[in-house]
C-alpha cells in the first residue's frame, strides 16, 4: 500500500494534514513504514509533548518591568492594587489561550493573519506597533540588567546600560552549548528571587485581611493610582506576547484533526494556566513584601528613603530579613537572570513579527542587536540625566506605552478568534468572547480616560506660556483622536480573509474500527522547527 500525504498551502500557512487509511494487510511489515508514519496517539499522556511556549511566555511575566511595577504599587498603595494583579493575570490567561489556540487551529501566527487580513497601510502600521512595543518591552530589561551590573560590580548605571548591549548576544551564543541548561538555570536564578520573596513574605507576615481586600475590592485613591494602575497592566498584558505564544505553539506536532486540535487547544490551556498561575503568586509576594516593609510604623529613616523612591536599584533592602548582608548579591544576580531570560523572549518575539508582517527574516543575534541598539538609546539618556530614580520612571513609562499599545494586537486576535473565517468550528465560546471584549474593553477606556486627562491636567497646570500650550496642543490632541479611531476602525472592521484550513475528522476511529489516522512526523512549520524551547 502506498502511503499519500497531502500538504496544504493556504495563504502560506504550511500545514502536514492527517490522512486517514485502511488497515495495513497482514504481510506488510510496519517496520518498513515507522520512520515515516505513527499512530496518532490521544490523552494525557501526550501532555507533555506540548509543555514549553506558555512557561518560556510566562518568563515575561517576572521580568524587571514587572518587579519594578510591582514594587511601586505596593510602596506607594500599599495592597490596593493587588486587584489589578489578578484581574491582570486572568486576562493574560485568557489571552494567551486565544493567541495559542489561534495558531493551533490555523498553522499561522498572529502576525501573519494580521499580514493577510488587513490592507497594505494598516498592516505596515501595525507592524511599526508591534516593532515600538517589543522595544518599550526590552527597556525595562536593559535598566534592569544595568541596574544588577551596579549593585554587583558598582559601576555607573549608565555604563552599565551600555554593557547590557553584548550581555544578551553573550547569553543568545551560549545557546548553542546548550540551550536548555542555559534557561535552566535562567529559570532557576529567577525562582530563586521568588522564593526570597516568598520567604520574606512569610517573615513580615502581611495581614490576610487586608490582601484580600486589596484583591478583590476594586479601588483607586491616592495620587498616581490610576497610573500605576495602567503601568501594572502594561508589565502583565504585554501585546508582544500575543504575538509569540502563537508562533511558539506552532513548533509543536499538533495533529490536523478535530480530536487532535482540540487536545492540543486543551494541553496548551492547562500549561499557561499553571505557569501564569505561578507567576501570580510571586507577583502578589512581591507587591506584598513591598506594601508591608514601607507601610510598617517602625521604618528606619534610611528604609523610609528607599521606599519614597523605590527601584529596582534600592529593592535588595526588602530582602535583608531573609538574605541579611548578602541580600543585594543574590538579588542582582536573579534580577540579571530575570532580564536576560525576558530578552529572549523579546527576542523572538520581534523575529515572529518581522517575519509574519514583512515575510523577513533575520539572525537571531541581528535581531536582538536591533531592537537593542533601539532600546539603549532612551535608557542611556535617562540614566545620565536622572540617575537611577530617572532609570525606574522610564521602566513605568515603558510599562504605561505597553499599556496603551495593547489594543493593537489585542483587538486584531479577539476580532480573529471569534471569526468562523479564521478558526471554523473552533471559535470561541459565547461566554469567552463577551468576557474577553469586556475586559479588553475595560482596559482601552481606561487608558483613553487617563491619556485624556492627565493630558488636559498638564496642560493646566505647566508653567508654559499660552502659546506654547496652545502649540502642544494642536499637536497632541489630534494624536489622541487619531489614537481613538485606530481602535474603533480595528474593532468594526468586517474580516473578509478567509485563512481556516479544514481538518480531516477522526470518523473511523471514532467508530471503532481498526483503521488507523497516521501523521507524518514533520511539524505543523518546518521554519519554527529550530525554535529553542525547553520540554
Amino acid at each position: 500500500m502506498e502511503n499519500q500525504q497531502q500538504n496544504q498551502v493556504i495563504g502560506g500557512s504550511k500545514r502536514i494534514v492527517a490522512v486517514t487509511e485502511s488497515p495495513l494487510p497482514s504481510s506488510t511489515n510496519p517496520n518498513n513504514v515507522h520512520h515515516h508514519i505513527e499512530q496518532q496517539k490521544h490523552g494525557w499522556k501526550n501532555f507533555f509533548a506540548y509543555v514549553g511556549p506558555g512557561f518560556l511566555v510566562s518568563l515575561a511575566y517576572l521580568d524587571p518591568g514587572n518587579l519594578e511595577t510591582d514594587l511601586q504599587a505596593g510602596a506607594n498603595h500599599g495592597y490596593e492594587l493587588l486587584w489589578v494583579v489578578l484581574i491582570g493575570l486572568i486576562f493574560a490567561l485568557i489571552i494567551q489561550s486565544l493567541a495559542a489556540n489561534l495558531g493551533v487551529s490555523t498553522g499561522k501566527h498572529l502576525s501573519e493573519l494580521c499580514s493577510a487580513e488587513y490592507p497594505v497601510f494598516v498592516k505596515y502600521c501595525l507592524w511599526l506597533l508591534a516593532e515600538v512595543a517589543v522595544i518599550a518591552a526590552d527597556i525595562p530589561e536593559v535598566i534592569g540588567t544595568a541596574f544588577a551590573l551596579n549593585i554587583l560590580f558598582h559601576i555607573p548605571v549608565w555604563v552599565g546600560v551600555l554593557c547590557t548591549g553584548v550581555s544578551t548576544l553573550l547569553f543568545i551564543g551560549l545557546q548553542r552549548y546548550g540551550v536548555r541548561k542555559l534557561e535552566l538555570l535562567i529559570a532557576v536564578l529567577v525562582f530563586i528571587m521568588a522564593a526570597c520573596f516568598f520567604g520574606e513574605m512569610s517573615y513580615v507576615k502581611p495581614p490576610a485581611k487586608e490582601l484580600f481586600k486589596g484583591m478583590f475590592v476594586p479601588k483607586l485613591t491616592g495620587d498616581g493610582a490610576t497610573a500605576d494602575a495602567i503601568a501594572l497592566l502594561g508589565a502583565l498584558v504585554m501585546p508582544h506576547n500575543l504575538f509569540l505564544h502563537s508562533a511558539l505553539v506552532l513548533s509543536r506536532k499538533v495533529p490536523n484533526s478535530v480530536r487532535g486540535i482540540n487536545d492540543a487547544c486543551k494541553f496548551f490551556l492547562i500549561e499557561s494556566g499553571f505557569a501564569l498561575f505561578v507567576s501570580f503568586l510571586i507577583n502578589v509576594a512581591v507587591v506584598s513584601v513591598s506594601g508591608t516593609v514601607c507601610g510598617a510604623d517602625n521604618l528606619s529613616q534610611q528604609n523610609k528613603e528607599s521606599c519614597s523612591d523605590i527601584t529596582l536599584n534600592s529593592a535588595s533592602f526588602l530582602l535583608k530579613n531573609v538574605l541579611g548582608k548578602s541580600s543585594s548579591t543574590v538579588y542582582a544576580i536573579a534580577l540579571l537572570a530575570s532580564g536576560q531570560s525576558s530578552t529572549i523572549t523579546g527576542t523572538y518575539a520581534g523575529q515572529f513579527i518581522m517575519q509574519g508582517f514583512l515575510d523577513l527574516k533575520m539572525k537571531t543575534w541581528l535581531r536582538n542587536l536591533f531592537t537593542r541598539l533601539i532600546a539603549i538609546t532612551p535608557s542611556l539618556v535617562v540614566s545620565i540625566i536622572g540617575g537611577p530614580s530617572g532609570a525606574g520612571r522610564l521602566i513605568i513609562i515603558a510599562s504605561m506605552i505597553l499599556s496603551f499599545e495593547l489594543p493593537f494586537a489585542l483587538i486584531p486576535l479577539l476580532k480573529f478568534s471569534s471569526s468562523s473565517t479564521k478558526l471554523g468550528p473552533h471559535i470561541n465560546s459565547i461566554y469567552i468572547i463577551v468576557i474577553s471584549w469586556i475586559l479588553g474593553l475595560g482596559i482601552i477606556g481606561i487608558n483613553i480616560y487617563y491619556l485624556s486627562t492627565a493630558f488636559v491636567g498638564w496642560l493646566i497646570r505647566n508653567n508654559l506660556p499660552k502659546v506654547g500650550n496652545v502649540l502642544i496642543g494642536i499637536v497632541v490632541f489630534p494624536l489622541m483622536a487619531i489614537y481613538i479611531l485606530a481602535v474603533i476602525y480595528l474593532m468594526f472592521r468586517k474580516d473578509t480573509v478567509v485563512t481556516y484550513i479544514e481538518p480531516s475528522k477522526d470518523d473511523h476511529m471514532e467508530k471503532g474500527t481498526n483503521n488507523m489516522e497516521l501523521v507524518d512526523r514533520v511539524p505543523y512549520r518546518e521554519d519554527l522547527v529550530g525554535i529553542p524551547l525547553p520540554h
